[in-house]
C-alpha cells in the first residue's frame, strides 16, 4: 500500500494543477483571437514552421515534471522490509481506576480524563520501555498486554471509560495481581526471574477499596517489582455526576467521593515505590518518571520491525526526464528534421 512520509507537501500539487488550467484557458483565448483574424490555412502559409502540438506537449511535460518532483518531495513509501533488532528497557504495568467516582470533577475536566493525561505523560517519558494496561473497578482485566508500541497503548487508553466494568468498587489488590501477570509473573513456562527492571503504577482515587491492596503490593515488592500510586482528586471531595444531576444515596443526599490518600500511601510504601497526587497540576509526576528511569534495563528477545521502503527516487527520476524532454522539444518545427512529418 502506498503511503507518503510528508503529506503536507502534496498541497503543492494544487498550484501545479491551477497553472495547467490557467495555461489551457489562455491558450483557448489565444486560439479564438487568432481564428477571428485569419483561417487555419492562411496561418499555415504565413507561419510554415508553426506547430500545433509542441506548445501543449512542452506544457504537459513541464506540469508532469513538477508534479513528479512534488511527489518525490513527499517521499512515497511502498512495500515493507523486515529489520531485525534488539531493544533494552524496563517493564511497566499501568493500572487505571474506572470506578464511577473517577468521573468526579474536583480536578478538571474529571479524574478519569486527567488519569489518561497522566498515562500519556508517562508514555512520553519512556524510551524503549515496554508497557501494559490494566483496567479495574470492583474487578479488573488486562486491557493491553506488554508492548513497546506506544501508539497502540494510546489507542487502548482512549477507549477506556467507566462503563467498561459494571462491578463497582476499587479492587486495587486484584489490579496489582493482574499487572504482575502482564509482567510475566506466574507464567507456566517458569521463566520469571526476580530482578529490578519492573514497576507497577496504580492510578486511582483510592476510594471504596475492597481487597488487600497493601498485601498485594508487598508481594510484588518481594518479587522485585516497585509499586507506585498516583492519587486522583482532592481530599475535600466532590459529587459524582450522573444522568440528570449527581449521584444520591437512598435518603436523597448527594454522594461525595473523597481521595483516600492514606491508603494509596500505604500501598506505595508496601511496594517500595512512591506516591504522588494529581490535583491542580502534574509537576510532581516527576517522582514516578524518575523511579521508572532508574530501573534496570534488560534486553528484550529479538524482535522484527516492518518498515516501508522509500521510493522517492522513481518520481524524482521521472520528473527530471520530463523536464529534460521539455527543454529538448522546440515550439516550432525543425526544418532539417521534421518530426511532424514522421508522425
Amino acid at each position: 500500500m502506498l503511503h507518503f512520509e510528508h503529506t503536507s507537501y502534496l498541497w503543492l500539487l494544487v498550484p501545479v494543477a491551477l497553472a495547467g488550467v490557467a495555461w489551457a484557458l489562455l491558450n483557448a483565448m489565444q486560439r479564438r483571437r487568432l481564428a477571428s483574424w485569419a483561417d487555419k490555412g492562411m496561418f499555415t502559409r504565413l507561419i510554415p514552421d508553426r506547430s500545433g502540438w509542441r506548445p501543449a506537449a512542452k506544457m504537459a511535460l513541464t506540469l508532469l515534471g513538477l508534479a513528479l518532483l512534488v511527489v518525490a518531495l513527499a517521499n512515497p513509501l511502498l512495500g515493507t522490509r523486515m529489520e531485525k533488532g534488539k531493544r533494552a528497557g524496563s517493564d511497566v504495568a499501568i493500572c487505571i481506576d474506572l470506578s464511577n467516582s473517577m468521573m468526579a470533577e474536583d480536578i478538571q475536566p474529571n479524574r478519569l480524563e486527567r488519569a489518561k493525561r497522566v498515562v500519556s505523560n508517562l508514555l512520553a517519558s519512556m524510551a524503549g520501555d515496554r508497557v501494559s494496561l490494566v483496567a479495574f473497578a470492583g474487578s479488573s482485566f488486562i486491557q493491553m498486554p506488554l508492548t513497546a508500541d506506544y501508539g497502540a497503548a494510546k489507542l487502548f487508553l482512549d477507549d477506556m471509560d467507566c462503563s467498561m466494568i459494571s462491578e463497582q468498587g476499587t479492587a486495587i489488590g486484584d489490579a496489582i495481581d493482574k499487572a504482575m501477570r502482564t509482567l510475566g509473573y506466574g507464567d507456566e513456562d517458569g521463566a520469571w526471574q526476580r530482578n529490578s527492571n519492573r514497576a507497577i503504577v496504580v492510578i486511582s482515587d483510592g476510594e471504596n477499596h475492597e481487597d488487600d491492596a497493601v498485601g498485594a503490593a508487598k508481594e510484588a515488592a518481594r518479587e522485585g517489582v516497585r509499586v507506585c500510586t498516583v492519587g486522583m482528586g482532592l481530599p475535600e471531595g466532590s459529587p459524582i455526576p450522573e444522568k440528570g444531576g449527581y449521584k444520591r444515596d437512598r435518603q436523597g443526599n448527594v454522594v461525595m467521593t473523597h481521595l483516600n490518600e492514606q491508603m494509596l500511601m500505604q500501598v506505595a510504601q508496601a511496594g517500595r515505590g512512591v506516591y504522588v497526587r494529581v490535583g491542580t497540576g502534574t509537576s510532581n509526576l516527576k517522582e514516578v518518571t524518575d523511579l521508572i528511569a532508574g530501573l534496570d534495563k534488560e534486553e528484550y528477545s529479538e524482535a522484527q520491525f516492518a518498515a516501508y521502503e522509500s521510493r522517492y527516487m522513481y518520481p524524482l527520476a521521472a520528473g527530471l526526464v520530463c523536464l529534460l524532454l521539455e527543454v529538448l522539444i522546440f515550439e516550432r518545427r525543425n526544418r532539417k528534421f521534421n518530426i511532424d512529418r514522421i508522425i
